[in-house]
């Protein structure tokens, strides 16, 4: 007779999953793709705005207050000012005020908050009381006086003022952050080795507050578009050919656009201004979420990461993780 054949029943290892990272994970993001790509539009919009505008936004003409027609896509003014090429030659003075008094108090509220946060002693503390004196400052009352005042009121000018008085709230929250990872094992390691202050503060803390960096720009970004906005609509900057989004709405308010049907008038500046924030506040969640791994399952219970596991996701307590196979009773 044949000797049966012996199956080994050694379990076989199962071959190890190679981990795939996943590059550009923040695009992959629908509202961060979503809200990059709509401020893409503005500030392209914002670069050849002027090139493409059909009319000199303050020549007039004869047609006035007419509606929106093929001569005029959006309309005209009571002037016979095309609204259309008001809309997108504004966007450049909006974009540029923003990102630029975004940049500015990004720059202050890193240079205060961060070495408020690190340091000790009295030139701390002075600093974290420069910070509570400009919290507690009403904003937007401060930035009206101050370009009232000066002589001439650029887009420039703006921005430098929005910029020098938004930063007390950044400087805050990277403050807080900064305490909090001055006493962490790495940093006290750096500084057994002999690192440098500057070291420190610049490649041991800094990669570690990248996203609450990013997230205080883009709501300064906001506050300095509504700043500005706002100057525009209460007559501050209206003066001279510098145009954007408020100065449309300042002419149509103060010529009863509303009252006599001209909707085209003020309509398109209103939703230009909720989408560009809409743009941003999408990026701000995008933001949140990619640094953020509760918020990235997108209230899923089940993820997936890199490597090929499955997570449970359970509102407070550690994420749980499976391997594929039920749990054992």
């Amino acid at each position: 007779m044949a000797t049966p054949s012996v199956v080994d029943a050694t379990p076989v290892a199962a071959a190890p999953v190679k981990a795939k990272r996943r590059r550009l994970r923040f695009v992959a993001n629908p509202k961060a793709a979503i809200g990059l790509g709509m401020m893409g539009f503005f500030v392209l919009l914002a670069i050849i705005g002027p090139l493409i505008a059909p009319y000199d936004p303050s020549a007039r003409s004869n047609a006035l207050v007419e509606a929106p027609s093929a001569a005029h896509w959006l309309g005209t003014t009571h002037l016979g000012q095309d609204v259309f090429s008001q809309l997108v030659s504004g966007t450049r003075s909006v974009i540029l005020v923003g990102l630029l008094a975004g940049a500015i108090a990004t720059v202050l509220s890193l240079l205060i908050g961060v070495t408020s946060g690190y340091l000790s002693g009295a030139g701390a503390e002075s600093l974290s009381a420069l910070s509570n004196v400009f919290l507690v400052i009403p904003a937007l009352p401060l930035i009206i006086i101050i370009t009232s005042i000066l002589p001439e009121t650029t887009d420039i000018t703006i921005a430098f003022v929005i910029g020098l008085t938004s930063w007390a709230w950044g400087a805050r929250v990277l403050r807080a952050q900064t305490l909090s990872l001055r006493g962490r094992d790495y940093i006290e390691a750096s500084r057994a080795t002999g690192e440098k202050t500057w070291r420190i503060i610049i490649f041991e803390i800094m990669p570690n507050l990248t996203a609450v960096i990013a997230s205080n720009f883009i709501g300064t970004v906001i506050f300095a578009v509504t700043s500005e906005i706002t100057l525009a609509f209460i007559g501050v900057n209206t003066s001279g050919d510098n145009w954007n989004w408020g100065t449309i709405l300042f002419w149509a308010q103060g010529q009863q656009a509303l009252a006599q049907g001209a909707w085209w008038w003020f309509v398109p500046a209103g939703l230009a201004i909720a989408l560009l924030g809409t743009a941003l506040s999408l990026l701000n969640f995008g933001i949140d979420e990619f640094v953020s791994p509760r918020l990235r399952s997108n209230g899923k219970s089940k993820v997936k990461t890199v490597d090929g596991n499955t997570v449970r996701m359970r509102v407070g307590f550690t994420p749980v993780l499976g391997f594929g196979r039920k749990d054992s009773a």
